[in-house]
């Protein structure tokens, strides 16, 4: 066989197989992969290399090399799933950085990590000044995670007693021009109602570069001519704020009339709408 061709064949064939081992080591974000995984990578993908180029004489060789490096991963995952003390000892622990507000200078030295790459790392996280952080703790990935103090923290709705509305996925249901009909029908859409919306807001299907339907039903455009402004949905805007002329309304009939049973009842469903708009607010106001 030529040289050319056992390349090839042999390079083919490790392409699949390497395929095949990555799958089975799991999927891992390559920013947030543990020492010991990279290295794992590191090794597999030169080994790899060699038996492709037949650099390795014996390909036998070769492969038990390929299967230490690609199963003995595999299998010591598995028990760091099964046992806390062998993820610990492959994987590492967590490690405290600052606590109450105070830099743990000796495991800044067990980490390798000087005050200034603290202070970067830190940075990253929005963290600019020292005296707001709270707790900080390095990964076992080597990410450094922190807490703010509690009075420095961003006010949320829970913290001011508000409710607000659950946020699902929004679905894509439209993607370089084409309508994904999958994502359209699992929102209990259909392509006639996607019709109607782009015939409302004036585009047409081909100029549309992704479209995407949030929980409420909106629909957000993004087109290939960014000259064309696009108005954007205020389906539940205009919903609460016929809800706000409606009880409007209501007052002033009650105000209005002379007739007392009628003022009651005007007086009564006004005061019922007022009750259901408060329930609604969080839902329907962003």
């Amino acid at each position: 066989m030529q040289a050319w061709l056992q390349i090839l064949f042999s390079s083919v064939s490790l392409f699949f197989l390497l395929l095949l081992l990555t799958r089975l080591m799991g999927k891992r974000n390559i920013i947030r992969m543990t020492p010991f995984r990279l290295v794992s990578y590191i090794v597999i993908a030169v080994i790899a290399g060699l038996m492709s180029l037949n650099l390795i004489e014996n390909p036998a060789f070769g492969f038990i090399a390929l299967g230490v490096w690609g199963l003995f991963p595999i299998a010591l995952e598995y028990l760091s799933l099964k046992s806390k003390w062998v993820h610990d000892l492959i994987n590492g622990k967590e490690t405290v950085l600052i606590k109450h507000g105070k830099i743990m200078e000796e495991n800044l030295l067990q980490t390798r990590l000087t005050g200034e790459e603290l202070l970067r790392e830190l940075r990253s996280k929005n963290a600019f000044n020292l005296a707001d952080v709270e707790f900080a703790v390095m990964e076992d990935t080597g990410d450094i995670n922190v807490l703010m103090k509690s009075d420095k923290k961003p006010v949320s709705s829970y913290d001011l007693g508000k409710k607000v509305a659950p946020l699902a996925e929004p679905q894509t249901v439209i993607l370089d021009g084409n309508i994904l009909n999958e994502s359209l029908f699992s929102l209990g859409f259909n392509t006639e109602w996607l019709g109607i919306q782009l015939e409302t807001i004036g585009v047409s299907l081909d100029n549309v570069f992704i479209g995407q339907v949030d929980s409420s039903g909106d629909l957000y455009l993004d087109l290939f001519d960014d000259s064309v402004q696009v108005p954007q949905p205020k389906v539940k805007e205009m919903l609460y704020a016929n809800f706000e002329k409606i009880q409007a309304d209501l007052t002033t009939f009650a105000l209005e009339t002379k007739n007392e049973a009628a003022k009651a009842m005007y007086s009564e469903h006004a005061k019922n709408l007022s009750q259901l708009m408060k329930k609604l607010k969080p839902y329907l106001l962003r």
